[in-house]
């Protein structure tokens, strides 16, 4: 059965790895280097951060801040892959 933590415990948590992020390449390293001496778990840690991050609206995460951007490149990407067996087709209907 997971462990439940207090929202104040969460809290310091994350305000501990925020302050000692520069220390480390990414949230990733810091939280597998920081969560035993909390006693916390590592990947549990991590969400927490990042969703703090999310929050704040400090994510560096791409697809936070491009998500409409890159659903258009997706759709265009699939109608031109549409148009092009199209044409495929019509080539080897007329050859």
């Amino acid at each position: 059965m997971p462990k439940q933590y207090t929202p104040e415990v969460k809290g310091r948590a994350v305000t501990y790895v925020l302050d000692r992020l520069d220390r480390y390449k990414s949230v990733y390293g810091a939280c597998q280097d920081l969560a035993p001496k909390l006693s916390i778990g590592a990947e549990s840690l991590r969400r927490w951060v990042v969703q703090t991050q999310v929050d704040a609206g400090d994510s560096t995460d791409p697809p936070a801040r491009n998500s409409p951007r890159i659903k258009a490149l997706k759709a265009k990407v699939k109608y031109l892959e549409e148009t092009n067996e199209i044409l495929r087709q019509s080539a080897i209907f007329f050859s």
